[in-house]
């Protein structure tokens, strides 16, 4: 199978490292199976789309609403690169799925309407699908409403007229869409689960995201959820998505 590729823009290497276990572990992805590229370490560079299945993008401590006098270098440049990319993948419905600051990747580049109103504590979150999300491949095997984490200071507010809302939250409008065919985004995470969610909790105790004070609470909360069904959608989108070496469709 080709691979699959992981953009990661999370400096922290603990964060960085989870988060990669996490999305090959829970979408049932081998050795080989899932390469990465930290865009916080390095340039994106030349790429060509058919040496992949499919591209994921992870979450991490930039915000597309942030003032531009406080975007760093190196947030400056994986806006662009993730622009770059994102024209490339939008312009051949290429398999695309981007989570927490993925969406806010896909939603600037598609022109939605990004803000900090709907933000969400970390924590646990219950999503219920659209009518067009419970019919679509990728989510049509998780039940109308479920639980998931997340975490976000900005949210998209207001789609554009060519994307697809799949679910909303009482909190957060937009928790997932999709641009063609093949192209997707959550706000909530698909590839956490409690263990995942108690590294990021202490990685990111101070980063705004929840009142340190809260923090052995919230992963006593994040060991005591059932938080089963997001990552359904990982091993949806690998079984639509994987193609073996010479292109042919794995299923």
């Amino acid at each position: 199978m080709e691979p699959f590729l992981l953009l990661s823009i999370r400096a922290d290497d603990a964060a960085a490292d989870n988060e990669y276990e996490s999305f090959a572990s829970l979408a049932g992805l081998g050795e080989g199976e899932l390469r990465r590229i930290r865009l916080d370490q390095r340039a994106l560079g030349d790429f060509d789309l058919r040496d992949w299945s499919g591209i994921w993008v992870g979450g991490g401590p930039f915000n597309y609403t942030d003032p531009d006098e406080k975007k760093s270098p190196v947030q400056r440049r994986v806006e662009a690169d993730l622009s770059r990319l994102l024209d490339a993948v939008v312009g051949a419905d290429f398999p695309f799925l981007g989570a927490c600051y993925g969406i806010g990747s896909l939603a600037s580049h598609q022109g939605a309407v990004l803000g900090r109103r709907y933000s969400e504590p970390a924590g646990l979150v219950r999503v219920t699908l659209t009518e067009a999300g419970r019919g679509d491949p990728l989510l049509r095997e998780l039940p109308g409403e479920f639980d998931a984490f997340t975490g976000h200071k900005e949210a998209v507010s207001e789609l554009p007229g060519q994307a697809v809302l799949l679910a909303s939250s009482a909190g957060c409008p937009v928790q997932a869409f999709r641009v063609g065919a093949n192209v997707y985004a959550t706000q909530f995470h698909p590839e956490l689960d409690a263990v995942g969610m108690c590294t990021r909790i202490d990685v990111y105790k101070h980063a705004g995201y929840f009142d340190p004070s809260e923090a052995d609470g919230l992963k006593d909360l994040a060991w005591n959820s059932e938080v089963s069904h997001p990552p359904a959608i990982l091993r949806a989108f690998v079984r639509r998505y994987g193609r073996d070496r010479v292109g042919a469709a794995a299923g």
